[in-house]
């Protein structure tokens, strides 16, 4: 009933949306005479407003078909190196450049598209040869093709490296990098040839009994339980996944969005005021930031579920307990993997701490082989995106892997 009641809001909205679209274009066109007079121009604005927030959204294009490297502009197109029900691996190839680290970036499965690391992708392009992976929207994909949880998450990581081949390096920002550290365990554990010779590690929540955030205290406030009574929901029959048991990615958008909401009525204040004055281009950027922030796709219900009782509730890894198909996930055999860990100062979603912890897990690993960065004045997204991701993060990132690599 949550999905079905959900659908049927998003249908009228978007019915409100097209139709507030129409007389903000009414109010604006230059043939129309009322636009200049009684606020037109600003009942124009206000309607615009509306109709952004309102409209429908699908999954977004990373839109990187060139980047300058050396000063020369390069084609890129994407690809798919290897295609699974739930994700794929997508590789940048910058047309007529060889060479350099290949790197592979392990977006987010928290209910946002991989299109979120659009910037995380495009500062690396220049230096990498750049691999990501592309979650699917749990709702897209047939009940036949199975289950997806967390073991089946390191799996996917696994498969993706050894579709690279050996001597990548690994790059996980937020959740992905208890799996990918998991995966790195494993993978170490096993003398695995494709095993990556560095793991960068960004704001995520290795050890989230660190400076606990909101969101923390919010997974470990009430039980498992009530997680699986409350947040899952069918996905309806109109989707290729009908029958699929999901953590619907609107009812995450509304958890990130609740955190902040004065920040984000200020930014929706902001872009009335600049459409007022006119200003477009200050305009577009909010709207192109909101345009991605409110794509969002589902997760499996074993996915969520299990994520939310080994690394919020029981805090599996650094306690030890963490298996995957049996077999313990053990830090201990990290000896080779050059371990860089990232954190903003203001990250209220990962607070300063969780992170860091993977070094110490990591007993058998050299001090050489490990590093700490804090991002002074970062917020948690702007460890992966915008300047002080571009100008301090990046380099540092840039520096570990030259030196491993």
């Amino acid at each position: 009933m949550l999905y079905d009641a959900y659908e049927f809001q998003r249908s009228l909205l978007a019915t409100a949306s097209a139709m507030a679209n129409f007389g903000a274009g009414m109010l604006q066109n230059p043939a129309n005479p009322f636009a200049y007079f009684g606020g037109g121009q600003v009942m124009a604005s206000a309607l615009d407003v509306f109709a952004h927030a309102a409209a429908p959204r699908g999954k977004p294009s990373f839109g990187l078909d060139h980047v300058v490297i050396d000063g020369q502009e390069v084609v890129v197109r994407e690809d798919v190196v290897l295609r699974k029900p739930f994700g794929q691996l997508k590789r940048f190839v910058r047309d007529g450049i060889s060479g350099g680290p290949r790197l592979l970036i392990v977006a987010p499965m928290s209910g946002h598209f991989a299109t979120l690391l659009r910037g995380t992708v495009e500062r690396m392009l220049p230096f990498a040869d750049v691999y990501i992976t592309d979650w699917a929207d749990a709702k897209l994909v047939p009940v036949a093709e199975g289950s997806f949880d967390l073991d089946d998450y390191i799996d996917y990581l696994v498969a993706f490296l050894e579709a690279i081949g050996p001597g990548a390096h690994m790059l996980a920002v937020c959740q992905p990098s208890v799996p990918c550290y998991a995966a790195a365990c494993l993978m170490s554990a096993q003398a695995h040839p494709c095993r990556p010779k560095t793991l960068t590690m960004m704001g995520g929540p290795v050890d989230t009994r660190e400076a606990p955030t909101a969101v923390n205290q919010l997974a470990t406030e009430r039980p498992h339980s009530w997680f699986e009574q409350n947040v899952i929901a069918t996905v309806p029959a109109m989707y290729p996944g009908a029958g699929r048991r999901v953590y619907p990615g609107f009812l995450q958008l509304t958890g990130f969005m609740s955190m902040n909401l004065g920040n984000h009525m200020m930014s929706h204040w902001e872009m009335f005021k600049h459409l007022v004055r006119g200003d477009g281009e200050s305009a577009a950027a909010t709207k192109d930031f909101y345009d991605e922030y409110r794509s969002v796709c589902d997760m499996t219900a074993e996915y969520y579920l299990q994520t939310i009782d080994k690394v919020f509730q029981t805090h599996a890894l650094p306690s030890g307990t963490m298996t995957h198909r049996g077999v313990p996930v053990d830090p201990a055999a990290i000896t080779d993997i050059g371990i860089l860990a990232v954190e903003g100062e203001r990250d209220d979603i990962s607070g300063l701490g969780q992170t860091k912890a993977a070094l110490t897990l990591a007993t058998n690993l050299a001090d050489n082989k490990k590093r700490y960065y804090m991002a002074e004045g970062a917020g948690h997204y702007g460890i992966f995106n915008g300047s002080k991701w571009r100008e301090k993060i990046a380099p540092v990132v840039e520096e570990w892997i030259t030196a491993h690599d």
